[in-house]
């Protein structure tokens, strides 16, 4: 590749990358809801994995890292903080080799209490991305099936 087709190259990235893009779109609103959850100690990928596991009543690690596309390792390291701050508790299931999380007594009084800065953070991140992106966004969340 010569020097033209080289800095050519970097322009078409530097001006068309949809993956940079999205990238500082997503740091932007998960900071909105970060700033939003602070204050609770909470950060929103914990949140969502909270809310999932309460709506579930328990719910398999395996199946918490497949819904949000989590690698094991990510997903433990959120479960383990939220384990010590006594938000959840793991047990064995049935099988002995499963484990099965599920929401402590403070870890529900926690997701009662976020509710409220998780409404802040979503009138914040709904205004910056305004009505057309986020019914965009709701719409390729749905048409990549990942999000129902």
């Amino acid at each position: 590749m010569d020097g033209d087709a080289f800095r050519s190259g970097l322009d078409t990235i530097a001006e068309q990358c949809i993956g940079s893009r999205l990238r500082v779109v997503n740091r932007i609103v998960t900071n909105i809801y970060d700033e939003s959850l602070h204050p609770l100690g909470l950060k929103v990928g914990q949140l969502n994995i909270l809310v999932a596991i309460a709506k579930m009543g328990e719910a398999k690690p395996a199946v918490l890292s497949e819904m949000f596309h989590l690698d094991a390792s990510t997903l433990s390291r959120n479960v383990d903080r939220m384990r010590r701050r006594g938000w959840l508790t793991a047990t064995q299931g049935e099988d002995g080799r499963t484990v099965l999380l599920s929401l402590t007594q403070p870890g529900e009084e926690l997701l009662k209490t976020a509710i409220t800065a998780w409404q802040t953070a979503q009138e914040r991140a709904a205004e910056l991305l305004g009505p057309e992106g986020v019914a965009m966004l709701h719409e390729l969340s749905r048409s990549l099936g990942r999000i129902e």
